[in-house]
């Protein structure tokens, strides 16, 4: 759970961080020092070193206070499922330091070409969130040598002034997390700054560090929807009050009762979901996480994630025109949720 403080911090700065379209500096600073960006690391490099479903619960709380926020703790702290895989000199060096955060990319849409010592790197890649701040940007590319494409991928560590920051996320929601477009354009990145994001190479990882990555990413991004679904839950009974002198008592009845409604069936999905991530985590702290019992987890990420959303759209349309005002927090809540909600580990085929 966040601290009081900490939570009337964030909530506090959420209108400048939705006006501004960016995390303000000091709030910024106060991720540093309570290592957010940090959760997934061992305590001798400064991290808080949080169980899965410890994580679960930060993710949650963070984005129930402003949605950017939240989605870039996530982020951040998904960057450090790195770790084993970077070289121990390099992971101490680069994720040691009090502002250390990755951004980065996934996707595959850069040429690295093989030369002494390391590669000649050349990309470009879109929705890297944090892209304004991180300390570090990964990024896969395809191995290239002697001319010719070959089929090995290989992530590569840029640092800050290697990387161009296109400014072009115009999302309708999340609109602070600068999940910008990166361009590198021929950046020399030596061997030891590259990794295989299937080989381990030191053993500085904690039991997060082999929890299948799609799972992990799953639950991460449904604790950021379920922390926006729950706003989004008390924003409405806000509104719905203050209407209550302007509406026909036949519709306050009616917005009453679907509300209490929502708020059950939200609280149960909930609910089924933290008890779904602490039997898996068990599962794989004794190695006995199977492929059903992922393919299960799975699905009831997506299935949680459909029903935050699914309660925001059925309560968005009983809240009159108060809710259209994009100044309005269940306005900027229910955007949010929904640009999410719409990452492709949660969407189904």
């Amino acid at each position: 759970m966040l601290s009081e403080d900490l939570s009337k911090i964030i909530r506090s700065a959420s209108f400048d961080i939705e006006q501004s379209g960016t995390l303000p500096e000091d709030l910024l600073q106060v991720a540093y020092e309570e290592k957010l960006f940090k959760l997934f690391l061992p305590e001798e490099l400064g991290g808080r070193a949080l169980t899965l479903p410890e994580a679960a619960l930060v993710f949650e709380d963070t984005s129930r206070e402003d949605g950017s926020f939240g989605w870039l703790t996530t982020i951040g702290s998904g960057g450090n499922l790195f770790l084993e895989n970077m070289t121990a000199s390099q992971a101490q060096e680069l994720y040691s330091p009090v502002n250390s955060v990755i951004a980065g990319s996934g996707y595959a849409t850069g040429e690295a070409h093989v030369e002494q010592d390391g590669y000649r790197v050349s990309g470009k890649w879109r929705y890297c969130s944090g892209a304004p701040y991180a300390s570090m940007v990964t990024a896969n590319t395809i191995v290239w040598r002697d001319g010719r494409e070959t089929d090995e991928m290989r992530a590569c560590i840029f640092m800050p002034d290697q990387v161009e920051v296109i400014k072009d996320w115009n999302a309708f929601g999340l609109k602070a997390t600068g999940s910008h477009t990166i361009v590198v354009n021929d950046a020399f990145v030596p061997m030891d700054k590259t990794f295989s994001v299937v080989k381990k190479q030191n053993s500085l990882g904690l039991a997060v560090h082999s929890f299948p990555f799609v799972q992990f990413s799953q639950v991460s991004f449904t604790a950021v929807c379920l922390g926006l679904g729950s706003r989004f839950l008390e924003e409405a009974h806000k509104l719905a009050e203050q209407s209550k002198p302007h509406w026909e008592a036949e519709r306050i009845a009616m917005t009453m009762r679907l509300l209490d409604e929502r708020q059950h069936r939200f609280n149960e999905a909930a609910q089924l979901f933290h008890a779904a991530v602490e039997r898996r985590w068990e599962m794989h702290l004794r190695d006995a996480l199977n492929d059903q019992e992922l393919d299960q987890l799975s699905a009831v990420c997506m299935e949680t994630v459909d029903i935050a959303t699914d309660c925001a759209v059925q309560l968005f349309r009983r809240l009159g025109m108060q809710a259209v005002l994009e100044t309005s927090p269940v306005n900027r809540v229910f955007r949010d949720l929904w640009t999410a909600g719409q990452h492709g580990f949660l969407t189904r085929p």
